[in-house]
């Protein structure tokens, strides 16, 4: 029958679901913002039941609940402490003895004939030392930056409040939901959906433990090496590198390679030689050693799908999308598989049914 012969009643349902999925579309994209803070509530309420359950063994829910979303909130906490001081001194010190920095890089250049020929043709450390002269004053003049990011700043703490509570939430009486909602459905296909929720709860916790623990390994050696050679703001530095080796396969290199940066300024090139050697030794220990343990207990995710997990999920919802990206992942992978194997099941059943 062709498009001349439909009913009209039938051209009209057709026309009503194209325009119902284009409404739908469009009102996901509209609701994006709070839809993507429930998606990041659901993770942390999952990534926080385990320290909920194991304190509920010794305490009713509600403490349990309350002890260990205080614990999380004082983490940001205790890392500003340990980060804001050292980097206000730093940046002080920086203005006052960036003119100094700016003459001993031109000393360096006058001595090298190269370098020498590149400042006559470009002029770089004259720019260098011009900046360098005008830093004090810029940097007496951040505050009325820092006033034009008040409202970025209260948009993200009323962001962030809103998750805790959402996840509070979920922790408390998420359980108790899926089951009402799993009562509702086939005895057959409830049991499906709850093994297959089970598993996805089970693989995004042990990968939350398991990358928090490989930030806490990665940042605490981090910090002996840059205080054993004597690099400034080892602390702050640490927390960056714990930081961004949460970020799967590229966050660790970022990391190393601004340290690095940061060493050229301190006993270059004794501390940078000393460092990138570490760095190197270490994020080949970390690939081979440690991520295949988490993964391996966790998930199992061919690296293609971890790549383009990351990829989408940093350009859907920023650095918190490259986060969650790896267990989003492996929930879907867990979805499928378990679809699957339904299918599977209900072809083989069909014959005998029949």
């Amino acid at each position: 029958m062709s498009a001349a012969d439909a009913p009209p009643r039938v051209i009209a349902r057709n026309v009503l679901i194209v325009l119902g999925v284009l409404l739908g579309a469009y009102a996901i994209y509209l609701a994006r913002q709070p839809l993507s803070w429930i998606v990041l509530a659901v993770f942390l309420a999952v990534a926080m039941s385990g320290p909920v359950n194991v304190l509920s063994r010794r305490m009713r829910r509600g403490g349990a609940i309350a002890l260990a979303y205080l614990g999380l909130f004082m983490i940001p906490i205790l890392l500003a402490l340990i980060v804001v001081p050292p980097i206000v001194s730093g940046a002080n010190d920086l203005a006052a003895k960036a003119p100094e920095y700016a003459a001993q890089a031109r000393d360096f250049v006058e001595k090298n004939p190269t370098l020498r020929k590149l400042e006559a043709n470009y002029g770089v450390v004259s720019q260098l030392e011009a900046q360098a002269h005008r830093l004090p004053a810029k940097l007496g003049g951040a505050a009325g930056a820092l006033r034009d990011l008040g409202l970025g700043l209260v948009n993200s703490i009323f962001a962030s409040v809103t998750i805790l509570i959402l996840s509070v939430f979920l922790v408390k009486d998420g359980h108790r939901w899926v089951r009402r909602a799993l009562a509702l459905q086939p005895p057959d296909r409830a049991e499906r959906l709850d093994r297959a929720l089970d598993r996805i709860g089970t693989a995004v916790g042990a990968y939350v433990r398991g990358a928090l623990a490989q930030a806490t390994i990665a940042g605490v050696t981090a910090f002996i090496v840059l205080s054993i050679l004597g690099v400034g703001f080892a602390a702050p530095l640490a927390v960056l590198v714990a930081f961004f080796d949460l970020i799967p396969l590229v966050g660790a290199t970022i990391a190393a390679v601004v340290v690095a940066v940061v060493t050229l300024f301190t006993d270059f090139p004794a501390d940078t030689i000393a460092w990138v050697i570490f760095a190197v030794i270490y994020q080949q220990v970390e690939n081979t050693v440690i991520q295949p343990q988490i993964q391996r207990r966790a998930v199992d995710l061919h690296p293609f799908v971890v790549l383009a997990s990351v990829l989408f999920g940093s350009a859907l919802f920023g650095i918190g999308g490259a986060l969650l990206a790896i267990p989003f992942a492996a929930a879907i992978q867990i979805v499928i598989a378990e679809w699957w194997e339904y299918r599977r099941d209900s072809r083989l059943l069909a014959p005998l049914d029949s």
